[in-house]
């Protein structure tokens, strides 16, 4: 277990994910590495800001996309509320951030909007469907961005950790295997929160979670175990491949770590994108500063991947272990610090 504080593993995941995405702003999806060396050098390290005519074009280098501003109205929801209270987080997407979309990709804070926040949007208030009814099928990681922070408020408990990630999941995704490929995620970010590695280890330690009936996967793979009640995620795979990746991690397979991308997939799709994080989550579990570097010089969906590798990474190193130079260069760093710690402080509270 890790001797850093659980309120620095919990603020130093949330400023990660900030750190992933605002890294990701400038040379997000470029699926041809050749252009995107050819903008932004063999090798980004720092910030930039995105091309004129491309993602996210006109804003400047530090800022977060719209996946950093819903994840900010989720905590800061969590944090006026003192726990997850999904009707109020619902309101907020209502007037905060709904009344600046159109349903096209390019108009929204954050100078991109996402596919499920899109057909989430269209189905709200051009058909004035209730929540609950406005979720859709895309397969991207856009709940996933967000639901860290529940992840991280309810890293202790796994049982609420999972009813609450599961259920805001479902309010703009509505496909199960997306849903339990995301509950699995915030698993284990809880689990490194906690201070436990992510290792060989970590997915026996899910699966007894399961066996104790604190996350909603299915048992049958427990020796044992009974079939698990109804209603609960048919497979516990995805809890699985964690451990998997890890073992393939710390042997170095994949040379240089950037080339997760290829042997992932580059798209924006989950299936991509949590094996990419996992891998460089295991890869580098001390060394925050490389772990999303080559998250976003892998090229593709590299926001995306940096933000969850981010978390993960961070959650490992702590607050202390990620580099000032990243918490600075932030735009409103300072006060996204605080949202963090703030945040940290409510766990176990």
């Amino acid at each position: 277990m890790s001797t850093i504080s659980l309120e620095s593993r919990a603020s130093g995941a949330i400023m990660g994910a900030y750190i992933g995405d605002a890294l990701g702003l400038g040379p997000h999806w470029y699926y041809n590495l050749d252009e995107l060396h050819s903008t932004y050098g063999e090798w980004i390290q720092d910030y930039t800001a995105p091309q004129a005519d491309r993602y996210h074009g006109g804003m400047k280098a530090g800022q977060s996309s719209q996946a950093g501003l819903i994840l900010t109205m989720l905590i800061d929801s969590l944090l006026d509320k003192k726990g997850y209270q999904e009707t109020d987080f619902c309101q907020r997407l209502d007037d905060d951030l709904f009344p600046l979309l159109d349903g096209t990709p390019k108009v929204g804070p954050g100078g991109f909007t996402s596919q499920s926040i899109r057909e989430a949007w269209i189905l709200r208030t051009q058909q004035h469907k209730p929540w609950g009814q406005v979720a859709g099928y895309t397969d991207n990681t856009e709940a996933a961005e967000r639901i860290l922070a529940l992840a991280v408020r309810y890293a202790t408990d796994p049982k609420l950790l999972a009813e609450s990630v599961s259920s805001n999941t479902r309010l703009t995704q509505c496909d199960e295997t997306i849903n339990a490929m995301t509950v699995a995620y915030a698993a284990v970010l809880g689990m490194l929160v906690q201070g436990h590695p992510l290792d060989e280890e970590l997915s026996g330690k899910l699966m007894a979670l399961v066996a104790d009936h604190q996350l909603p996967f299915h048992a049958m793979t427990i020796p044992g175990a009974l079939s698990s009640a109804a209603g609960t995620f048919a497979s516990p795979d995805a809890l699985l491949t964690p451990s998997s990746i890890a073992r393939a991690a710390q042997q170095d397979l994949i040379q240089p770590a950037w080339k997760v991308s290829l042997v992932y997939g580059m798209p924006c799709a989950v299936y991509h994108q949590f094996p990419a994080c996992y891998y460089l989550a295991a890869r580098y579990p001390d060394d925050f500063e490389s772990a999303v570097l080559h998250a976003i010089n892998g090229g593709g969906q590299n926001m995306a991947r940096a933000m969850l590798t981010g978390a993960l990474v961070g959650a490992q190193v702590g607050l202390e272990g990620i580099p000032q130079r990243f918490i600075d260069g932030l735009d409103n760093g300072e006060k996204l610090l605080q949202r963090a710690q703030q945040l940290a402080a409510q766990i176990n509270h």
